[in-house]
């Protein structure tokens, strides 16, 4: 039977503006092609070695290459323009960290707002810092190093990964807690301070432990302490910086975002990805491996957690009295 074709085409023309705009359609296709992964710190650093890990386990789930790309500089900033400045497709995510929080107030020129530009997608990790020296450094406590820098104010430097990482807030802190004085150098990356701290050519550096766990088990570098209330299971026998600084505390998370205005499919789908993932018991002995466990939340949880941090580490920022130009 022939269908008029008046009648025929009254259905093509309804449909017409649901395809031309590709809203839960393309969401349901998503993802067909790979995804770029931007981190914000060098090659072979903490932040590139979970990324490349996760990337690994995210692939899987989502049935696409996810390209890891490290987009280095400005403390973290630079990686993450990149990544807000993306169409918002959900085929350039960025790694998060604390950072990201810390920045927005330490950073007087910061080209964006990162709670308002951002789409918060998944928390993955949950970790601690440590504060590391090189062997030859004759203080073997963190008591014994604190003495010893009273006694040598501004003289003793410590490296970290770039200015406003919660590695340097760590050291940071521990100065407005302790009174003594430290000098901050800055790398591009944690992966450079560990060369050199392992070098000799600084002493002291605090990183993400998932940088440093393998040459503290391997007895390269002595850890004198972690940032968390509770010591590490991976290193028992590493105390807490509380048990001599009370008080002191400096969790470390990780997680995932994008450009604002990715839609909430993609989102959705990206999230119920990551979590998959992160409940691969592979992929927990990993994280717990390197010293963290993994770190599953929604995107709205995630992106309280993150609002919630700058909140916290601009309290830090201003009663310190740093910032960066």
């Amino acid at each position: 039977m022939l269908i008029p074709a008046a009648r025929s085409l009254r259905p093509l023309a309804l449909l017409l503006p649901l395809l031309a705009w590709g809203g839960p359609a393309d969401a349901l296709d998503y993802p067909t092609r790979p995804i770029r992964f931007i981190v914000s710190f060098a090659a072979g650093g903490p932040n590139d070695t979970i990324a490349r890990l996760l990337g690994q386990y995210l692939a899987e789930q989502l049935g696409q290459t996810i390209v890891v790309e490290d987009h280095v500089g400005a403390g973290g900033n630079i990686g993450m323009a990149d990544v807000l400045a993306a169409t918002p497709d959900g085929y350039t995510i960025g790694f998060v960290a604390p950072n990201n929080a810390i920045n927005q107030t330490l950073y007087q020129n910061i080209p964006f707002d990162f709670v308002r530009d951002s789409t918060p997608i998944a928390g993955t990790m949950a970790l601690a810092n440590v504060m590391e020296e090189n062997l030859e450094f004759p203080a073997k406590t963190l008591a014994e190093f604190i003495a010893l820098a009273r006694t040598e104010p501004g003289k003793i430097n410590f490296g970290s990964g770039g200015v406003g990482t919660s590695p340097h807030m760590s050291g940071e802190l521990l100065e407005v807690m302790t009174g003594i004085k430290l000098t901050h150098v800055a790398y591009r990356g944690s992966a450079p301070a560990t060369t050199d701290l392992l070098g000799g050519q600084i002493p002291l550096m605090f990183d993400n432990l998932p940088g440093a766990i393998q040459n503290i088990k391997a007895g390269k570098v002595r850890a004198l302490g972690v940032t968390t209330t509770k010591r590490v299971a991976e290193l028992p026998d590493v105390p807490t910086i509380a048990e001599t600084v009370p008080g002191y505390e400096v969790s470390v998370w990780y997680g995932i975002c994008g450009p604002k205005g990715i839609p909430p499919e993609i989102v959705a789908k990206l999230n119920a990805a990551v979590n998959a993932a992160l409940a691969k018991p592979e992929l927990k002995q990993r994280f717990h491996q390197l010293g963290g466990e993994v770190m599953p939340m929604s995107p709205e949880a995630f992106g309280k957690l993150v609002a919630d941090e700058t909140v916290k580490w601009a309290k830090v920022v201003k009663f310190a009295g740093l910032k960066v130009e």
